[in-house]
């Protein structure tokens, strides 16, 4: 029996309305134009970096130029170090930050949670990576870096370590560098990565090496780029190609049997930050394909190419699960015990610029 169209039972009239209404709707993202006149009435911006500041330092500048009448006020160092800024001002309702650019992605899981992000979906959105997105729009990664191998071209191995297990070999013995796993997140996932696939007696072998250890990757490649190390399997492959970009005896290297860790350094806008538009205009500049060709590491987007001498990202061998594996607060506690066992406190000052002292440490040395 065929019903008539005016024979519809309202119910099923008032569902379809509902069902309607429930279909979420496509915002436009907000034009440069549209988010600079808004940013200018701000005047400001405040940013906080995870890790060296020569990651931003030239990026504030050519904003500034860019945008005429928004003064950036930038303050980096360890991601672990100032969230807990954050976390206070939060609690005190006094938030002085708009954006953060950090690789602690537990904390933008957390935020999220607590309600302190606003959902933001820049302009180039769709062509950004799932796996360098929060699904909802709450953060989003500028810049996918790597963890590579790094060595001092004047003093070159005969034969370049393609694995974890090569570093092991008594000709790198005193002459490897790295982070504290138990004092940098990314570092603590690396190690993580190994001792999975080689087991916790890796670390006796490697201890047994007298490495070399200090705070931040900075440090790390610099230290290998000074002749004071001779090699690392822990440092940023962008920082370490920046160095040999300006003339320093460096160059990286890839594992060929070991995966390769990658995480997206993102950023988010809180709900309450001082000055919103800048931030989000911030943000959309930067993930435009004109700046995301020069970041000199992988870009977050699928149509844009890698650095020269690079592979497209997901050609390499991937350890990409950084979020899930820091997330998980009961495993990265009781691996940054385990490896604070072998290793000890981390010593020293994180070094965060160019002109940092550098002072490697061995594990037990005063």
């Amino acid at each position: 029996m065929r019903t008539h169209p005016c024979l519809i039972p309202s119910t099923i009239v008032v569902a379809s309305i509902i069902a309607l209404n429930t279909v979420p709707t496509p915002v436009s993202a907000e034009t440069l134009d549209d988010l600079y006149a808004a940013a200018k009435k701000e005047g400001a911006l405040s940013l906080m970096g995870g890790g060296p500041a020569g990651l931003y330092e030239p990026w504030v500048k050519e904003f500034e130029q860019r945008f005429p009448g928004i003064k950036v006020t930038l303050q980096a160092g360890f991601s672990n170090i100032l969230n807990p800024i954050i976390d206070r001002e939060l609690a005190q309702h006094k938030l002085s930050v708009d954006l953060t650019i950090f690789q602690t992605l537990q904390d933008y899981d957390r935020w999220k949670k607590q309600g302190a992000l606003m959902v933001f979906k820049p302009d180039g959105w769709d062509q950004i990576d799932a796996t360098f997105k929060d699904v909802d729009g709450y953060s989003v990664g500028v810049a996918v870096y790597a963890i590579s191998y790094a060595f001092n071209t004047k003093q070159a191995p005969s034969q370049m370590p393609r694995s974890a297990m090569d570093f092991l070999k008594p000709e790198f013995k005193g002459k490897v560098v790295t982070t504290y796993p138990n004092d940098d997140d990314i570092t603590l996932y690396l190690f993580h990565t190994i001792v999975q696939k080689y087991g916790w007696d890796f670390m006796d072998k490697y201890m047994a090496t007298s490495p070399l250890w200090i705070r931040g990757h900075l440090g790390v490649a610099r230290v290998v780029a000074s002749g004071q190390a001779e090699v690392s399997f822990d440092t940023m492959a962008n920082v370490t190609l920046g160095l040999k970009k300006g003339g320093q005896p460096t160059d990286v290297a890839f594992p060929s049997s070991d995966p390769l860790p990658i995480w997206p350094q993102t950023t988010a806008v809180f709900t309450d930050a001082p000055h919103p538009n800048a931030a989000k205009l911030y943000i959309s500049w930067f993930l435009q394909k004109d700046q995301q060709a020069r970041l000199g590491t992988w870009s977050v987007r699928k149509d844009v190419q890698p650095p020269a001498g690079l592979k497209p990202i997901f050609e390499y061998q991937l350890a990409n699960d950084f979020r899930s594996f820091i997330i998980n607060d009961k495993l990265v506690q009781e691996e940054r015990k385990k490896f604070e066992s072998y290793i000890g406190k981390p010593k020293g000052e994180p070094i965060i610029r160019a002109t940092d002292p550098l002072m490697p440490q061995r594990a037990g040395a005063s």
